[in-house]
């Protein structure tokens, strides 16, 4: 009787430290510690406007200082994020080199009078992000894309600068996380 209630006891035990120590989970960054702070350069736009008017590439439109908001909202969710603190580029370890490629606004869905029901809009970015204190390329990411799907009619329908708002947070999310995650 008394070696079940050990066995019990020790199983439990068991358990009890396996369920606490978690299966490697952690809400810390994988980055090296060496790494604490990342200049954003400001994003440019390298958009070939020169192509615009080809039947290939009719959904892509130009909006004016979208490089301006993509910078804006990155530096805002390294903030938000906290593993690597926004700073001028003679302080930092790390520099996040950006140019936009692309902003295109693609039909996914029509109606049956073939009216465009819904679209997704893709911002694409070429970044790059160096080691200041080694000067050397970490990694370069090319055609790196958000983007945001939104409806033009019925109950969810929201506005193509809501839908661009949206995209860019999502293109910053992606940009923060390809960052602080293990290379």
């Amino acid at each position: 009787m008394l070696k079940n209630k050990f066995l019990v006891l020790a199983t439990g035990y068991l358990l009890l430290v396996s369920c606490l120590s978690g299966c490697g989970y952690t809400t810390r960054s994988m980055i090296s510690n060496e790494f604490r702070t990342v200049y954003i350069k400001p994003f440019v736009n390298k958009i070939d406007f020169s192509q615009e008017n080809q039947v290939s590439n009719r959904y892509r439109i130009y909006r004016p200082q979208l490089e301006t908001e993509i910078t804006k909202a990155v530096v805002d969710k390294y903030i938000f994020d906290g593993n690597l603190k926004p700073v001028e580029k003679v302080a930092s370890d790390l520099s996040l080199i950006g140019e936009l490629v692309e902003f295109r606004k693609d039909p996914l869905r029509y109606t049956d009078n073939d009216d465009v029901e819904e679209f997704r809009v893709n911002i694409v970015v070429n970044i790059t992000l160096w080691d200041n204190k080694q000067s050397k390329q970490v990694w370069q990411e090319n055609n790196f894309t958000g983007y945001y799907d939104y409806y033009t009619v019925g109950a969810q329908t929201i506005s193509e600068d809501t839908a661009v708002r949206n995209a860019i947070k999502d293109l910053a999310r992606r940009v923060v996380e390809r960052t602080v995650e293990q290379w």
